[in-house]
């Protein structure tokens, strides 16, 4: 096992030998073989012993802190990538104007062009007017994009495109149960946004930790403004797998009705703010189930795992060869096609 998720809440993480247990309440609910682990996901509440720790630290194995809607929380440090010259030419060359502005544009058009092929995909067999428009309308958009285009205006395409998506992604849902009216985040208001917000930081975070194999720094990118404590470079990578994973991830357990409306947690009224991690648990909008999650998390590791190359991998490879752009532009880095 490459990943572990730990997402039951009130769980402690121990070391035992060669294995980590999951201990909940006294009681081992779960045994990993600690060999071969290179990543742990820590959802929500979950303490760790201090073996695991010092386990984590002398393996390198990358731990991330999620709350348990799947906003990046943190993660535990270990000493940076040893390739200096790569972290240097990624401090200069996305400082250049020109270069930042090229690179801003070939991540959007990869970003619009998905989309558009994800709709017109997804409307092979039931043909319906407004997915086809919506393709052909977001088609016009990537046409426009290009490099001598503004930071504000290039930006600013990416979010008219992202708006006009997903007013088509209802249209994807054949479900009776399940309905989509907008995108919404911090928090999400409805079954499928919750979905969509918890995939993405799944895969954010998939995105994150092959850019630090890679030795880049994730904190430095080019779409996304610097911003304190935002991995602005995982940000803009993870743009081309939004649709061709996450929402096909989505659509294909709703659609395929295996995942229902009693898996969530839906309450009616709506806080405009929060006191504390443990006040917006009480009161967000909806949740999964703890069982839900799990089974999500499950399907999301087959379909990362699945395929030669595995999704996973792609994205190690698509990283290596952004590394390779910025080391030499003349390379130039393509976006993957869905």
């Amino acid at each position: 096992m490459e990943t572990l998720y730990v997402v039951e809440p009130g769980a402690y993480l121990k070391k035992n030998g060669d294995s980590l247990d999951i201990v909940k309440e006294k009681k081992i609910i779960g045994t990993i073989p600690a060999k071969g682990l290179q990543k742990i996901l820590i959802s929500g509440y979950v303490s760790l012993s201090g073996a695991v720790i010092d386990f984590c630290i002398k393996n390198r194995i990358e731990t991330v802190f999620i709350t348990p809607t799947g906003k990046f929380r943190g993660r535990l440090m270990i000493d940076e990538h040893r390739h200096v010259a790569l972290r240097e030419a990624q401090y200069v060359k996305l400082s250049q104007e020109e270069f930042c502005r090229n690179t801003m544009a070939i991540i959007v058009k990869g970003k619009i062009d998905n989309m558009a092929a994800f709709l017109l995909k997804r409307n092979r067999n039931r043909k319906e007017d407004k997915i086809r428009t919506t393709a052909i309308r977001l088609r016009g958009f990537s046409q426009y994009l290009s490099e001598s285009l503004s930071r504000e205006a290039i930006r600013g395409v990416e979010g008219a495109a992202t708006r006009i998506y997903f007013m088509a992604f209802n249209n994807l849902l054949h479900h009776p149960h399940f309905t989509f009216k907008n995108r919404s985040r911090r928090p999400p208001l409805d079954p499928v946004n919750a979905l969509l917000s918890f995939v993405y930081t799944l895969l954010t975070n998939e995105v994150l930790s092959a850019i630090k194999i890679c030795g880049l720094d994730p904190y430095k990118g080019s779409l996304h403004e610097i911003s304190y404590g935002r991995p602005s470079l995982a940000c803009d990578l993870v743009e081309e797998y939004r649709c061709m994973i996450g929402d096909s991830l989505v659509l294909n357990l709703i659609n395929r009705n295996m995942i229902k409306p009693d898996d969530f947690v839906i309450r009616n009224s709506v806080p405009s703010s929060y006191i504390d991690e443990e006040d917006m648990k009480k009161k967000r909008p909806v949740e999964m189930k703890p069982y839900l999650c799990r089974a999500f998390i499950t399907s999301y590791e087959k379909m990362m795992t699945h395929g030669s190359p595995s999704y996973r991998n792609l994205i190690r490879s698509q990283v290596r060869q952004f590394s390779d752009y910025l080391l030499e532009p003349k390379k130039g880095y393509k976006t993957i096609c869905v």
